[in-house]
């Protein structure tokens, strides 16, 4: 139980650091943005809300001003089942990818910054 409560703690104060700390969004020309909002259409990102990794993975997203589609795999069991039986697994942070009929899962929050990085960071 008190395991439970210090996890719980720590993760608010995880989630209240990056809410005082968030980096400021990249900014684009309005058709720049507008490619970027499409592409986004075809990414979602399975997390758990006070996650350090999710949290730094949610952050990359912002400062690249990424509009991708949370999915809540702790507390929303249809998200938790899609990532099992889809994915593979319950561990996040993991993103799908759609690239027309090839659906890609990919876990662990460096990987995913570097691909977030290196397919909108120079957009």
């Amino acid at each position: 139980m008190l395991m439970k409560a210090l996890r719980v703690g720590l993760g608010q104060l995880i989630v209240l650091g990056d809410a005082v700390s968030r980096p400021a969004r990249k900014k684009r020309s309005a058709e720049a943005q507008a490619e970027v909002d499409k592409a986004a259409r075809d990414l979602t990102l399975y997390q758990f809300h006070a996650c350090p990794f999710c949290v730094k993975t949610r952050r990359t997203l912002h400062r690249l001003n990424v509009p991708v589609a949370l999915r809540d795999a702790k507390n929303n069991e249809t998200d938790r089942q899609t990532l099992l039986t889809e994915g593979g697994r319950v561990k996040v942070p993991c993103l799908r990818i759609q690239e027309g009929d090839k659906v890609t899962w990919m876990y662990e929050s460096k990987v995913i910054i570097a691909y977030l990085d290196q397919r909108f960071g120079a957009v």
